[in-house]
């Protein structure tokens, strides 16, 4: 990737999406520069790519929590446009992590909490604090507390 930060990036894809008149891509693209500079004028500065990598992971659970709800209750057109949005939003995000990045990121994560000899619930907010760090922007947190539920139960 380049050195372009990811403000920059969000910012060139908004003028793009213009240039393409992709509608859509457009309005969830400006929803989501919106939100950073929403972020930067409260904390009067500029925030750091992963600041914004936390914004996009918010706005991607939103949607991942949108999606289940209108599905359920039968609302597919509504579904796929939360699908759309979703599918630009991960653009954003670094790559996911592997199936077997995931895994060793919890046996450590677990080998290191069981060395300091923490057990039972503490051990999950542990697990979890530590995967957030190592996985940042590039694993469902949600799907990732699951897994570790499993493992310590």
């Amino acid at each position: 990737m380049s050195t372009a930060t990811l403000k920059t990036r969000l910012a060139d894809s908004v003028k793009e999406a213009m240039r393409a008149k992709a509608a859509e891509r457009l309005a969830t693209l400006r929803f989501l520069l919106a939100a950073v500079k929403q972020k930067e004028v409260d904390e009067r500065r500029e925030l750091t790519d992963a600041e914004i990598t936390a914004i996009i992971e918010k706005q991607v659970k939103q949607r991942r929590e949108s999606i289940a709800a209108f599905e359920q209750a039968g609302r597919t057109e509504t579904a796929e446009q939360e699908k759309a949005e979703l599918v630009v939003l991960q653009e954003f995000l670094p790559q996911a992590a592997t199936p077997e990045e995931v895994s060793a990121a919890i046996d450590a994560a677990l080998a290191e909490v069981a060395a300091q000899g923490v057990t039972g619930a503490p051990a999950m907010g542990k697990v979890m604090a530590l995967l957030k760090q190592a996985l940042a922007g590039r694993a469902d947190m949600t799907a990732l507390s699951q897994q570790v539920k499993a493992r310590l139960a």
